[in-house]
């Protein structure tokens, strides 16, 4: 049995960050103050959008400030996440999350120089990871070349990672993030085909060992419980194919049960739907087939006569909610499946890292996510939340 002994990470992107700065006063103002309400080590896992990376590479003094802050606050950071590459704050981000996605080269470069970043702040002995786009959104158009070219971006990063090693003794790993209705989302239909691909070509180039070794997958939970996968069961395949988990990030989901005659979830639910994230719905029927929509609609929650998406059996909305809710009023979250998944992290022959990620705080419905205090108690108690769930999946296994 094998989990991360590093501190447990919270990923800063629920804070505004454009700039160097701003990150600064995120981890001075939120991040130190969550530290403060736990009685274990906090990492701070950095957001860094583009704009803030190249004021970072181009100003030393900014690295120095911002390796400083985290010092003073008793932070430590070993992961980055390098998935939103611009204003994660913007009124509306959706799709364009996705961009620019593994065709571009601007994507690669901000990822090579996020790595070179991270192997600055790593603590003494320990690697690090970076979790990206799952090489695009599906409601994105894409050319015929779109697999090719992302895998040679890829397997170009990947030497990168291997070169930035052999220069600093940092090892710093890639991780991409499956998410519904991308080019990486089922683990089965999408994803393993995906990486199946991605090793052939790196194959005939002679470097599938360097590729494996780099290159691997950040596994949300929320994400493969959003599509009602069997989460043990895809963490096991991913094994099975030789496919790292780099990265666990910690997450939980709503769900709606009985759609159709469920009056008070529906109501409840429609409270959940706000313009800025892409908020991906499943509906899972009795005789287990599964349907999607792209985003969760005040329509499709209220349509009357219901049409066929309201008569499953229940649906599950990919909205980031706090960790430790089992239930949301008359909505049920996917907590079960989070359990479940770290149980089965935890047999794998090494230790993912391990990170809570609810960036939706800022558009929760009915939290004054403004105030400060209220939103650095309730982050304390994911994270308190988490550690016990860690804590019994290791009292399981003993």
């Amino acid at each position: 049995m094998t989990l991360s002994s590093l501190p447990l990470s919270y990923c800063t992107n629920v804070h505004p960050g454009r700039t160097v700065a701003e990150v600064i006063d995120g981890l001075s103002s939120h991040s130190a103050n969550i530290q403060q309400k736990l009685d274990f080590p906090m990492a701070a896992g950095l957001w860094l959008p583009a704009s803030a990376v190249r004021e970072l590479t181009d100003e030393p003094q900014k690295m120095e400030a911002l390796a400083q802050t985290l010092w003073q606050h008793d932070l430590c950071c070993y992961t980055l996440n390098t998935f939103p590459f611009g204003d994660f704050h913007s009124e509306r981000v959706k799709e364009q999350v996705y961009l620019p996605d593994w065709t571009s080269h601007a994507r690669v470069i901000y990822t090579e120089e996020c790595a070179n970043l991270l192997s600055q702040l790593l603590p003494e002995g320990a690697e690090g990871s970076l979790s990206t786009v799952p090489l695009g959104g599906r409601m994105n158009l894409h050319g015929p070349e779109f697999h090719a070219v992302c895998f040679a971006n890829l397997i170009r990063v990947a030497r990168h990672l291997h070169e930035l090693h052999q220069s600093t003794g940092r090892k710093i790993r890639l991780g991409l993030e499956p998410e519904p209705m991308c080019e990486m989302s089922g683990t089965a239909e999408w994803t393993l085909p995906v990486f199946h691909r991605l090793f052939e070509q790196a194959a005939a180039l002679n470097c599938e060992s360097l590729v494996r070794e780099y290159i691997g997958i950040c596994y949300d939970v929320c994400h493969q419980a959003v599509e009602f996968e069997d989460v043990r069961h895809s963490i096991r395949e991913f094994f099975r194919h030789g496919i790292r988990i780099n990265k666990v990030h910690i997450t939980n989901a709503a769900e709606l049960p009985d759609p159709a005659n469920n009056k008070e979830g529906r109501d409840a639910l429609c409270r959940f739907v706000e313009p800025r994230y892409l908020h991906q719905t499943y509906a899972q029927f009795s005789d287990g087939r599964v349907e999607s929509r792209l985003d969760l609609l005040t329509e499709d929650i209220l349509r009357n006569p219901p049409d066929e998406f309201l008569q499953a059996d229940r649906w599950r909305v990919h909205f980031h909610v706090p960790i430790y809710a089992e239930s949301l009023g008359p909505l049920k979250t996917t907590r079960p499946d989070l359990a479940a998944a770290l149980q089965e992290v935890a047999m794998l022959d090494y230790a993912p890292h391990l990170e809570v990620e609810t960036y939706t705080w800022p558009v929760m419905p009915g939290d004054s996510a403004g105030d400060q205090s209220t939103l650095a108690d309730r982050i304390a108690m994911e994270l308190q939340s988490a550690g016990e769930l860690l804590g019994e999946t290791t009292d399981s296994a003993l």
